[in-house]
């Protein structure tokens, strides 16, 4: 049985979610820190600010104010791409 809250990076696997949505979704967050809810495809959202507070990693790089832009977008992917999405 499909797992009912698949992460984002299962779905991108699956062709549910494109490179397009992801990084508008890593845009979004670093644009705004308090992002909240993100409709990521069709029929489901992550929560962005969740995403990136959870995964240790991203927060340390962020929190670090000598990290490259490119590395914060990095981070920010990675968490989002780690985190679980739910069901719209």
């Amino acid at each position: 049985m499909p797992d009912p809250n698949p992460t984002v990076g299962e779905l991108f696997k699956a062709q549910a979610v494109t490179d397009e949505q992801v990084n508008a979704a890593v845009e979004l967050y670093l644009s705004d820190l308090e992002a909240g809810i993100f409709p990521i495809a069709d029929g489901y959202v992550v929560d962005v600010d969740a995403a990136v507070v959870k995964h240790l990693w991203a927060s340390h790089v962020l929190a670090n104010h000598e990290a490259s832009l490119g590395l914060k977008r990095a981070a920010v992917r990675t968490a989002i791409l780690l985190a679980r999405a739910q069901k719209a």
